[in-house]
């Protein structure tokens, strides 16, 4: 069986890129962490590190280790909150993985609704796109996320994906320069993360064109700024609008589906009662 400690050097190691540094964050000594790197090396059979130079890096070995050595600890961390929680040692923690148009809408309003009836539950945020946010869950490190996909996605290992609602699309122009997809075909595009970006492809396809993708930022802000200027057009969903609206764009809802948001959660039910209790909430708002 491994062994959690030499485990948690290891993805020190990786997260950190060497072993001072690890040493450093672990607030071992240097020679500590080269044993422990040893040892593990000898549980597991494998080469986890080679020499570079005067250091060392990980083998692929090591960085496959790593990676669920990180999923492992995070749900070790996570199992030890679920039972403080469930003994009642203290009255809990939840974290809250959500993209930047759901904190910049309804999750705040979901958040301070939780709040207000459990007060002395600590309640924390991290702003993550989809994948990023169910890597966080899947390593411990959020016990809920808001996510979204454009209905080509399928649902993860060990995730479970709770429905909260179906945001329309807008195409988003200059004032007066209103139309259909069609009508852009020869037009610049502004694309978002990779997720939004891969459904304006296949959009523009639909409609007959590839579109000329001149710039890309997730920002939202920048996105109708840039369309604003005359730099292009682009496809924005209801959140990003509802986060914040530019009096100097104009918007054209678009038919043939939206974008799903749902909430993640991690592992088999029933979630602990302060996650569950948030997911109520999230449901609520929306």
């Amino acid at each position: 069986m491994l062994d959690v400690t030499r485990l948690r050097v290891l993805v020190a190691v990786a997260r950190h890129g060497t072993v001072t540094a690890a040493a450093e964050a672990l607030h071992y000594a240097q020679p500590s962490v080269s044993h422990h790197l040893a040892r593990l090396e000898v549980e597991t059979g494998a080469q986890l590190t080679q020499r570079v130079g005067r250091g060392v890096r990980l083998t692929p070995a090591g960085m496959l280790l790593a990676e669920r050595g990180e999923e492992i600890l995070g749900r070790l961390a996570a199992a030890e909150e679920e039972l403080a929680e469930h003994s009642g040692l203290r009255a809990g923690r939840v974290r809250l993985a959500a993209f930047p148009s759901a904190l910049g809408s309804f999750v705040p309003l979901a958040a301070a609704r939780f709040t207000q009836d459990h007060p002395d539950v600590e309640l924390q945020f991290v702003e993550a796109e989809p994948p990023s946010a169910l890597q966080l869950l899947r390593s411990g490190d959020a016990d809920l996320a808001v996510v979204f996909d454009y209905g080509t996605v399928a649902e993860p290992d060990a995730v479970r994906l709770t429905p909260l609602f179906t945001e329309g699309l807008h195409l988003v122009t200059q004032p007066g320069r209103e139309g259909q997809l069609a009508d852009f075909a020869k037009a610049r595009w502004i694309a978002g993360c990779e997720r939004c970006r891969e459904s304006l492809v296949r959009r523009c396809a639909a409609a007959g064109f590839t579109p000329d993708i001149a710039f890309t930022t997730d920002d939202y802000v920048a996105v109708q700024a840039l369309v604003a200027a005359g730099l292009g057009v682009t496809i924005l969903p209801d959140l990003a609008l509802r986060a914040h609206r530019s009096p100097a764009v104009a918007t054209v809802p678009l038919e043939g589906g939206g974008r799903r948001v749902s909430a993640a959660a991690y592992g088999t039910p029933p979630d602990p009662p302060a996650t569950a209790r948030l997911l109520e909430f999230l449901r609520t708002v929306t």
